[in-house]
């Protein structure tokens, strides 16, 4: 027998008024033996807010390796997943857009992964159908997001212990799951963050660098933090850095010579290149700096940025500086506590998470699997405000599985 909680057969039913209400051990506790009760209730599960599971739907699948994301993805009609005992599918609403997409695709991450392979790191959603198992924790309806591959598409099934409970579906918990996590784990990990320290954050303005600035800020720091636009400069204002640098309009190395003679403690880098040098040549005695990135390298064939690294043993000898490299799938075990703390300090108004939906982007917001493209394109010109974000918008489609 399917142990599926979606397909044909419906469990963890019980009188309904207005809609399906959780039982949590209806099944131990009425027939210990008997796996699937009430079938009469499975058209429920299957029509969440009056919106069946379609057959088909569109996703992005990568069909070349390459850094040129229009190149190496397109979009495909496929089969509607089926969850296993212990996942959930997901109908996504929201896809967030990271710099490190275009590196999954040009196959860097893994290169033992070959094409075709799915795309997109993280969605937003409602629970729609789950397998036996995932059904202890969760049930249809629930509103969830989740940090894994294959993010970008209509329906995706994700590991019920992956998934993270959210209160609704709003894009801006997904900041918090890979851009917002990366900074609250770097610094928590690898800053050693202490009161009165300048703290200077590149690409400010952007995904993760909205958070460097907010966390280094609550640590008590002075910060520093640089974009390419007076507007982006505002909002860093808006949300406590001390001094934005706009670069279009000021040289930086110039800058954080002569206003921090005494150097830089603590350096959030993501952009690479020549930012990275003037990074290192401004870090103070004992600085660290933290590389989150290299943004600048990644649309090149071979992904890093060219750096004139000669001199730098001596520069870190010399002030018993380091550079500390943060990868988030390493710190994995942070990841919960991460989300927990940042999700309660959104709730409180303690913390924003900017949300860039493409509303002045041109050819208009991002809706759509197709718009992806689009919004990667949006980042990777520097054109984003806060965290990209693609609205997933899956058809009403009338040919269920039912």
């Amino acid at each position: 027998m399917s142990t599926l909680l979606l397909l044909r057969n419906g469990v963890r039913a019980s009188s309904v008024t207005g809609g399906v209400r959780r039982v949590t051990d209806a099944l131990s506790r009425v027939h210990p033996r008997r796996f699937i009760i009430d079938m009469s209730y499975s058209a429920h599960f299957m029509d969440f807010k009056g919106s069946s599971i379609p057959s088909t739907m569109k996703k992005l699948l990568v069909t070349k390796l390459s850094p040129n994301f229009r190149e190496a993805a397109s979009v495909q009609t496929v089969a509607v997943p089926t969850p296993g005992d212990a996942d959930l599918l997901v109908r996504n609403r929201f896809v967030g857009i990271n710099a490190s997409d275009i590196n999954y695709t040009a196959g860097r991450y893994d290169p033992s992964v070959k094409p075709p392979f799915d795309a997109g790191f993280e969605g937003i959603g409602e629970v729609v159908g789950l397998g036996l198992s995932a059904s202890s924790r969760y049930t249809i309806g629930d509103t969830v997001a989740y940090f894994g591959s294959g993010a970008f598409a209509e329906y995706t099934v994700v590991p019920a212990k992956e998934s993270v409970p959210v209160p609704s579906v709003k894009p801006e918990f997904l900041t918090l799951l890979v851009s917002g996590a990366t900074a609250y784990i770097a610094f928590k990990r690898l800053g050693d963050l202490a009161k009165g320290e300048t703290v200077l954050v590149t690409a400010a303005a952007g995904g993760t660098g909205q958070f460097a600035v907010q966390f280094a800020k609550q640590a008590g720091c002075h910060v520093i933090g640089t974009c390419s636009s007076n507007e982006k400069a505002g909002f860093l204002k808006s949300i406590g850095c001390d001094r934005p640098i706009n670069y279009t309009a000021e040289d930086l190395a110039k800058t954080l010579r002569k206003e921090y003679p005494k150097g830089i403690d603590v350096v959030y880098e993501s952009v690479g290149g020549s930012v990275f040098e003037v990074a290192v040549n401004c870090l103070a005695n004992k600085g660290r700096l933290i590389v989150i990135g290299f943004i600048s390298g990644y649309q090149t064939a071979s992904g890093i940025p060219q750096l004139k690294g000669g001199t730098l043993p001596v520069k870190l000898l010399q002030r018993s500086a380091s550079i500390r490299g943060f990868f988030l799938p390493h710190f994995i075990s942070d990841y919960r506590e991460a989300l927990g703390s940042m999700m309660q300090m959104f709730a409180k108004g303690k913390l924003v998470c900017e949300v860039d939906c493409g509303d002045l982007a041109e050819g208009g917001r991002f809706v759509g699997l197709e718009s992806v493209f689009r919004a990667v394109d949006y980042m990777y010109a520097g054109k984003n405000l806060g965290k990209v974000v693609v609205e997933v918008a899956p058809p009403s489609v009338s040919n269920s599985k039912l």
